[in-house]
């Protein structure tokens, strides 16, 4: 009886070991089960997958980006703003001076492409052709590349949006190219009705002007020629004065172009000194007004002025009223020695920080104007970004 009684006792313990064993695993199994577990939640979500999978993705860009010409002094401060907020940004790039030459730029790009750059920073050197700029959205296109162009209009008003709508990877950031000389004619306006009588050296009741254009064909040139002129002669009839009468009366263009195409300081001051060798106060014809479509030329005429005696901001210097656009250093630095009048603020840093938005768009895997709406884009294109201009007199 003794041994039937252990029997059944030893079966019993032998049972309740079993039983707990079924209901605890040992610790590699438990370890198991755990790596398990996550991908059982995973199959329960798939949505968040699918949104993983549609992120954008990180690129790692090469960027060539390509100037006009480094000797443009508005396009030098872009250069340098526009290398730091790439820099900081983290973006790697290579500059390339095109010298005033659309040949040499597009060599240039077939290099930086050749070479691997994955996005391409364009100041086209021909402005306003649709052909140079066809051409080098083809070259991006071809490649598969985004390319931004900046400052120099890509085409004129009758084709706007043909180059800019050719390609989904294609921006513009720069200025609404009328707005400048309509800013600066109505400065150079109000600025003469306010000072008509000392302005007007031979007191003939007319003011006679001289006209520096950077660029023929040109859009923001051509504008700034047009409606510097055309805005000021508006203000002045407004208040009851005669229009502006350019000096040259045999020029029929009214207005002295800096062949080269560079909006220099050099071409300005040569028309400058050749024109003040026949127009003067001792000749009773002297210029009394001088209108340059940027500072450079602006510092060019007012060089010149001063080999004359005008302009030196002395209290015993006659003033000859001088207007640039852009608000360089070197300009804002005449106006506040009371040798230049007043410019329109074309804003390099913001121009730069434009360009390295959309960068950072395509740094980041998304498309070119993602996220822009803080931006002042253009009401017929929509990939066409416009920095706004300002008046500055030093005030």
């Amino acid at each position: 009886m003794k041994k039937l009684f252990a029997l059944l006792l030893t079966g019993a313990m032998v049972f309740s070991m079993t039983a707990c064993g079924s209901s605890s695993q040992p610790a590699s199994n438990q370890q198991a089960a755990s790596q398990e577990a996550p991908a059982d939640t995973n199959k329960e979500t798939p949505a968040a997958t699918e949104q993983e999978a549609e992120a954008p993705e990180a690129v790692d860009l090469n960027v060539g980006v390509f100037y006009y010409t480094y000797s443009d002094t508005y396009i030098s401060s872009v250069r340098t703003a526009l290398d730091t907020a790439l820099t900081n940004a983290g973006i790697t790039f290579q500059n390339y001076d095109g010298n005033s030459n659309q040949t040499t730029q597009n060599e240039q790009i077939d290099t930086a492409i050749a070479q691997g750059a994955n996005l391409l920073i364009v100041n086209i050197v021909t402005s306003g052709s649709v052909d140079a700029s066809q051409a080098i959205v083809d070259k991006a296109s071809a490649a598969g590349i985004p390319v931004i162009f900046f400052n120099r209009a890509v085409e004129g008003d009758a084709e706007e949006g043909k180059v800019l709508g050719s390609y989904d990877k294609c921006a513009f950031v720069g200025t609404d190219a009328p707005e400048a000389g309509h800013m600066q004619g109505k400065m150079i306006g109000d600025y003469l009705v306010a000072n008509y009588d000392a302005v007007d050296l031979n007191g003939d009741g007319a003011i006679s002007y001289a006209m520096f254009m950077g660029q023929l064909g040109n859009v923001e040139a051509i504008a700034r020629t047009q409606y510097g002129v055309e805005d000021a002669n508006a203000v002045l009839t407004g208040a009851g004065k005669p229009e502006l009468v350019y000096f040259d009366a045999s020029n029929t263009d009214k207005y002295q172009v800096d062949q080269e195409g560079n909006w220099s300081a050099t071409a300005a001051n040569n028309y400058m000194v050749t024109n003040l060798s026949q127009y003067s106060e001792a000749n009773n014809n002297m210029i009394e007004l001088v209108i340059c479509n940027n500072d450079g030329m602006a510092e060019g005429a007012i060089t010149a002025l001063n080999e004359k005696g005008y302009n030196l901001g002395t209290a015993d210097s006659v003033m000859i009223p001088v207007f640039g656009v852009d608000a360089t250093d070197a300009a804002k630095q005449l106006i506040a020695d009371g040798k230049m009048t007043g410019t329109i603020k074309q804003d390099a840093e913001g121009m730069a920080n434009g360009i390295a938005y959309l960068a950072q768009n395509v740094q980041a895997g998304k498309a070119l104007m993602d996220d822009t709406s803080s931006f002042n884009i253009s009401e017929n294109v929509s990939n066409k970004i416009f920095i706004p201009y300002a008046a500055y007199t030093g005030e």
